[in-house]
């Protein structure tokens, strides 16, 4: 793991002294370089616990396919952003290159992460950067209230966590995330163990986001720059339910069951709500993020069922969900460096103007309603199953659910493509090799991830 941070280390600071002719296309290499060795470094089926050990850092099955979308993605956010930053100066690229880097880098240390301490402070090094790219490079001028609502509901939400992992180590006198088992004999009541699990969860919550803590998530999709928005969407959301997972480990049984029953409800009504939130929307991109809300309140529905299945459907949805959003706002990108807007109502009958990019529409939504044989498909029948064996009062509820994603799903491609072109965008111009190339390697892993599933689970 250390050889990936370290690799990472070297790719920021050779970016600040490469020639200006040859930045983008060394960065580029270097960091798709950075995504091909973690893919031989860790291996896509892992059959001990933790492999890849260095002091503080390691992976395991949980980890592995979070680390290595990280690395994936970084390369891919890069390739979107090179056409709407060529027009800014080279200091600017520079930076927005190093700040790219540098949340790749703490992404690899957060998911390997062996000490909570350490977890914690990669996990909200991670906060800054993006910030700076909400706030620096966001399209309109509400990007400063929408940097100001992400810091702070991440940040508050931070400090419960921050408070449990000291009260943690007070009590086992150790933070190591293998050896940590909390254990019920050591407390008096059960409402203090249920108190300090709520304080733990918070920030995952707010992470995630799940339905009610998620006020921040649209502001910051919508005024971020694509990479933002990619890195947000496929990797920084992802956080929450690792940390989630991570942490369930940590606490007994009885508390978890205690409060699995409103969690899990809250969760799954919150998926609901979103779902019919979506279909009232009229920015582009502000659909594809509500559209990410919906779906991890799902995943953490799965989770908080603590059942095997719930768990490995939680990281599947996760990794999938990760890969069709990544490839939605990239593609949501490639509309709006054209005409200039996000709406619905303009961007229309985008099938004559751009016809290649159609088929890509396709294949994203219908992968993003979980059409057979998409993961997504995977994980949302085995988090289905799993809150419907658990109550069967919660089948109405993500029955409906389903039905909601899959009618937003559609209505983002059905709005889009169908329907004659606004004159305001009928001479845009073609597709760029750039932009197939974008959506082709989002399509690779998804692929790969079909033919092997076990890659995506916790074995």
């Amino acid at each position: 793991m250390i050889t990936l941070v370290i690799i990472a280390a070297g790719i920021a600071t050779t970016t600040a002294v490469i020639p200006q002719n040859k930045l983008w296309p060394n960065v580029i290499a270097q960091t798709a370089g950075l995504a091909l060795l973690s893919l031989f470094i860790l291996p896509s089926q892992v059959n001990t616990s933790w492999h890849s050990l260095s002091i503080n850092l390691a992976a395991d099955s949980l980890s592995t396919p979070l680390i290595i979308l990280s690395c994936w993605l970084a390369p891919i956010s890069l390739l979107a952003s090179k056409g709407h930053l060529n027009n800014t100066t080279i200091s600017s690229q520079r930076i927005f290159l190093i700040t790219i880097i540098i949340i790749t880098g703490a992404l690899i240390i957060t998911f390997s992460s062996l000490e909570l301490l350490l977890f914690y402070v990669a996990f909200e090094t991670t906060l800054i950067p993006t910030l700076i790219l909400i706030t620096r490079w966001g399209a309109q001028m509400e990007r400063f209230q929408a940097g100001i609502y992400f810091i702070f509901y991440t940040l508050f939400g931070s400090l419960p966590l921050l408070i449990s992992i000291i009260a943690l180590y007070i009590t086992s006198s150790s933070l190591s995330i293998p050896q940590n088992e909390l254990i019920w004999s050591s407390w008096n009541s059960i409402n203090s163990l249920n108190i300090w699990w709520t304080l733990s969860i918070i920030a995952f919550l707010i992470k995630m986001p799940v339905y009610g803590f998620h006020l921040w998530l649209p502001k910051a999709h919508v005024e971020a720059p694509v990479a933002g928005s990619m890195i947000l969407a496929a990797i920084l959301l992802k956080l929450g339910g690792y940390g989630l997972i991570r942490l369930i480990s940590l606490f007994v049984t009885t508390s978890l069951n205690f409060l699995s029953l409103p969690l899990v409800v809250f969760c799954s009504w919150g998926a609901l709500v979103t779902s019919m939130v979506c279909i009232r929307q009229t920015d582009l991109k502000a659909l594809i993020a509500y559209s990410s809300v919906g779906h991890m309140s799902i995943v953490a529905a799965g989770i908080f069922t603590i059942t095997s299945w719930g768990i490995n459907g939680a990281l599947m949805l996760m990794i999938a969900h990760g890969l069709v959003s990544s490839a939605l706002f990239s593609l949501a990108n490639t509309v709006y460096e054209r005409s200039g807007t996000r709406t619905l109502a303009i961007v229309r009958g985008l099938k004559i103007l751009l016809p290649l990019t159609t088929l890509w529409w396709l294949v994203m939504c219908a992968a993003n309603l979980g059409l057979p044989p998409s993961p997504n498909l995977i994980g949302e029948i085995l988090i289905l199953s799993t809150l419907i064996s658990w109550s069967i009062w919660l089948f109405p509820i993500v029955g409906v659910a389903t039905v909601f994603g899959a009618i937003y799903s559609l209505m983002i491609f059905q709005l889009s493509q169908q329907g004659a072109s606004d004159l305001a965008i009928k001479n845009i111009n073609t597709n760029f090799s750039r932009e197939h190339l974008l959506a082709f390697l989002h399509i690779v892993p998804l692929i790969l991830i079909i033919v092997n599933p076990l890659s995506a689970l916790i074995l």
